[in-house]
C-alpha cells in the first residue's frame, strides 16, 4: 500500500489561518478531501494521514470526521493539549475513534526548549496507554530537545516531521546533520520525508537541492525508519503534488524494491497501525 503519511485539510479562515502570509496566497482557500481524492489517484497513491494544521480539538474532530466518511484517508495526527490538567481524560475521550493515529503540537512556534517542560513531557508520557504516536514538528534549533525528549521516553513512537526543516534555500547542512543523526540513535524515532520543497527556494529549485540532506537522513534513519510524505497543501507554493513525489521517488531509485515500499508505505502502515 501506497501512503502520503502527511498532509492537510481546511476550510480557510483569514484569521484562523494568518500564518498563510502573501507570499502562500496560492493556498489561501479551502482544501477538502474531494481536492485531494483525484491527486492521490492520478499519482497512485492508496491512502494518507491527515495531520492537524490547528492547535484546538475543534480541528480532530474535523479531521476525524473526515476520516469516518472518506477511505482514503487513513488515520489523523490531531491535536490535545497534552499540558491541560485533564490530558488524560482528553486523550481517552479521543482514543475511542479508531481513526486517531497520533497527537502533534506545533513546537515550531514555540521556545527551543519547550518539549523540556514538566507540564509537555507529563502529557507526552500518557501517550502510549492509549496507543497513540507523537508528530514532532520542529526547526533544526530545537532538535537537541528533541533528543532529550526521545531519550525520556524510549518506549514512546515519535516520527519528526519535515526532517526537521532544515535551510535548503540556504544551503545549511552543518548543526542540522549533527541533530539528525543523534535523533537517529534513537530506535523509537522515525522520519518523514516530507515538508522539503517549502524549506527550498521556491521558485527555483531542483532535486539536487535535496540530494545532500536525503544522504544524511537515508544514512542517519535507514530505510526501515523513513516515510514519505507531501505536506499537500502547503506544498502548493512551491511545487505541484507529483513534482514534489518525484523528489522521493528518484532519490529512492538507488534502493531495493522491498525498501521502496518500505519509505513509500509500509513504514507509514506500521507505524500508524493503518490496518486497524
Amino acid at each position: 500500500m501506497r501512503i502520503d503519511s502527511h498532509q492537510h485539510f481546511w476550510k480557510y479562515d483569514p484569521v484562523k489561518y494568518a500564518w498563510i502570509n502573501e507570499d502562500m496566497k496560492v493556498i489561501r482557500r479551502s482544501f477538502l478531501p474531494e481536492d485531494l481524492a483525484p491527486i492521490l489517484g492520478s499519482t497512485h497513491i492508496d491512502g494518507c494521514v491527515s495531520v492537524q494544521a490547528d492547535q484546538s480539538e475543534g480541528e480532530t474532530e474535523f479531521l476525524l470526521g473526515f476520516a469516518e466518511k472518506n477511505d482514503f484517508i487513513k488515520g489523523v495526527v490531531g491535536w490535545v493539549d497534552l499540558m491541560a490538567d485533564n490530558v488524560e481524560d482528553r486523550l481517552a475521550h479521543f482514543s475511542n475513534n479508531k481513526w486517531l493515529k497520533g497527537i502533534r503540537h506545533i513546537v515550531q512556534e514555540e521556545p527551543d526548549d519547550f518539549m523540556l517542560r514538566k507540564d509537555f513531557q507529563n502529557g507526552i508520557s500518557k501517550l502510549s496507554q492509549f496507543g497513540q504516536v507523537y508528530d514532532i514538528l520542529v526547526y533544526p534549533t530545537q532538535l537537541n530537545a528533541s533528543i532529550e525528549l526521545a531519550r525520556k521516553f524510549p518506549d514512546q513512537p515519535f516520527v519528526l516531521d519535515h526532517i526537521a526543516k532544515p535551510y535548503i534555500k540556504d544551503k545549511k547542512i552543518k548543526g542540522w546533520e549533527e541533530g539528525i543523526k543523534e535523533l537517529a540513535k534513537h530506535s523509537n524515532v522515525l522520519c518523514k520525508v516530507s515538508g522539503m520543497v517549502t524549506e527550498a527556494d521556491w521558485n527555483n529549485w531542483n532535486e539536487e537541492d535535496f540530494t545532500p540532506y536525503l544522504d544524511v537522513v537515508f544514512e542517519a534513519f535507514g530505510t526501515d525508519r523513513i516515510m514519505f510524505g507531501s505536506d499537500w497543501p502547503v506544498c502548493l507554493v512551491a511545487a505541484e503534488y507529483q513534482r514534489g513525489l518525484n523528489i522521493v521517488e528518484h532519490y529512492i531509485g538507488q534502493f531495493t524494491a522491498e525498501e521502496r515500499v518500505k519509505v513509500m508505505g509500509q513504514n507509514a502502515v506500521d507505524f500508524y497501525n493503518l490496518n486497524d
